[in-house]
């Protein structure tokens, strides 16, 4: 990113934190961190203040890691927990914060962690604590040209990844071997890493999250590739259903629906549409076809430097933490197809990204939809 970026970002932070009434953000969710400040890992925190400052407090081995690739104004090592909880504290009284109310990320933070923030030697005893789920989420839901750029590169990754994996496809293949052929093409093309992979076969496909096995795959098998590359950063997400084999008419009937609702949905993406419109006009059409029960969890959901994060549909949103989206702007990338249609012996499944522009919809994603290989 270019270094003018974070101090744009942290005075719209800033303004954010004073309308919610929040003195200091204390963040550990790596995304959320690599946002601000261009570095996000585990084992680490970043306290940003309200007039934009930020300390970074990281694991005394990562110190030098951290300067070379962060922007901060006071870094602190620590060698443990405990070390943790006192570099909090320093850090508050660096900024000279006595009272006021901290911002934590309670949709992403464990009890334990939770029990480390706000333990009684790291934060004041005057500092009330609050959620700060929704001041990061409306940050970062329109994306800059860098970061557009940077999903773009993610997603030619992920088209790669796609096709290698479809090309391996074969009887006696298992799904842990498919899941691999795919994460190797898209290391070799760019990635630094990805979100898990999913790859189901066979009755497994009527699942939803379906984590890669040693099922091996069978002549006729219906196989789900879901995948989330991750390039300078950012993600891109892409999911293909493809048969090892010659389909049944129901499957082939089934998915003509499936992408039909998909990309009917994905021909609505445009600046001021909503998020209930959407996930409504996916669930219509499958409805119309007759699998109006057959078809689970939200079909859209934001992509960025997470695979999922906001914009979220409203009901999805809530249990995430999140405040129902506002109508969709320039800029604001999606993922849809997120849910799938499932039958109970097998279900099928289409995903893309899109960037909402104010002409329509720009797909990312652009690898061949057809259930036949």
């Amino acid at each position: 990113m270019c270094a003018q970026q974070y101090p744009e970002r942290l005075t719209r932070c800033s303004q954010l934190m004073k309308e919610a009434g929040l003195n200091v953000l204390l963040l550990t969710k790596p995304s959320n961190m690599f946002y601000l400040t261009g570095d996000g890992r585990l084992c680490a925190y970043a306290m940003i203040t309200q007039d934009g400052k930020v300390a970074l407090g990281v694991p005394q081995t990562d110190v030098m890691d951290v300067k070379q690739l962060a922007h901060f104004d006071h870094i602190v090592g620590f060698d443990d927990e405990v070390g943790m909880i006192h570099s909090i504290a320093h850090n508050f009284e660096h900024f000279g914060v006595k009272e006021g109310s901290v911002g934590l990320e309670y949709t992403f933070l464990t009890q334990s962690m939770m029990g480390i923030l706000t333990h009684p030697h790291a934060k004041p005893a005057a500092i009330i604590v609050k959620d700060c789920t929704h001041i990061l989420s409306e940050l970062r839901i329109v994306k800059d040209k860098e970061e557009i750029k940077r999903i773009k590169a993610a997603a030619k990754v992920a088209v790669k990844g796609m096709k290698a994996a479809v090309g391996a496809l074969k009887p006696g293949m298992t799904e842990s071997q498919v899941a691999a052929k795919a994460e190797f093409a898209m290391r070799r093309a760019g990635a630094e890493e990805f979100w898990r992979t999913y790859v189901s076969s066979g009755p497994r496909t009527n699942i939803a999250h379906g984590f890669p096995t040693l099922r091996k795959l069978q002549a006729g098998d219906l196989v789900m590739i879901d995948i989330h590359p991750i390039v300078n950063g950012y993600s891109a997400d892409i999911c293909r259903t493809v048969c090892v084999g010659q389909p049944t008419a129901e499957q082939q009937t089934a998915y003509d629906l499936y992408l039909k609702a998909q990309q009917n949905t994905i021909a609505k993406v445009k600046t001021g549409v909503g998020m209930v419109e959407l996930e409504q006009t996916l669930r219509q059409v499958v409805k119309e076809g007759g699998h109006g029960g057959h078809i689970f969890g939200p079909p859209i959901h934001g992509v960025g430097i997470d695979f999922e994060e906001s914009p979220l549909p409203p009901g999805h949103a809530f249990f995430h933490g999140e405040k129902e989206p506002l109508p969709l702007e320039r800029n604001v990338v999606i993922a849809v197809g997120n849910c799938g249609l499932y039958t109970g012996p097998w279900g099928v499944r289409v995903e893309d990204t899109v960037v909402v522009s104010l002409k329509g919809p720009m797909v990312l994603t652009e690898y061949p939809r057809q259930l036949e290989k």
